[in-house]
């Protein structure tokens, strides 16, 4: 008797398993620095400022100024279906950010879903500010 419950439950767990995988945005090496004062940086003199900086990521990277003056890093990969890697898009004014696949919207003072189908916040990798140069890494 107890084999019999025992294949049963194996069967459950196999048969139950083998569903879509959740996915998400894969691991890239990211490590670099650019001084303040670089022109392409110049929306983030100011809290509520972004920008996108191509190259970086998976999709590229999201820069911006929170409302207490600190800075964040998100991957552009939406992470709504992030194997199409859709690049997300800045909203105006840029507290949003929008991916054009799905219509789903996410925040950029900490990266959570704010429009469905999102359920999952961007990827955030760390910055620091040294001196005059801010310094993004993984």
């Amino acid at each position: 008797m107890n084999r019999f419950l025992y294949s049963i439950l194996l069967a459950f767990v196999l048969l139950t398993g083998c569903g879509k995988g959740v996915t998400y945005i894969p691991e890239v090496s990211l490590n670099f620095s650019l001084p303040l004062a670089d022109p392409r940086l110049s929306r983030l003199s100011s809290p509520g400022g972004a920008v996108i900086l191509n190259g970086y990521g998976v999709a590229g990277l999201v820069l911006y100024r929170r409302t207490d003056n600190g800075y964040v890093a998100f991957d552009r990969c939406s992470t709504v279906n992030p194997e199409q890697k859709c690049a997300v898009t800045l909203d105006d004014p840029s507290l949003t950010v929008t991916d054009p696949c799905s219509g789903a919207k996410f925040l950029l003072e900490d990266g959570s879903p704010v429009k469905a189908p999102a359920v999952r916040a961007l990827k955030q990798y760390t910055v620091a500010i040294s001196g005059a140069n801010l310094h993004v890494t993984n």
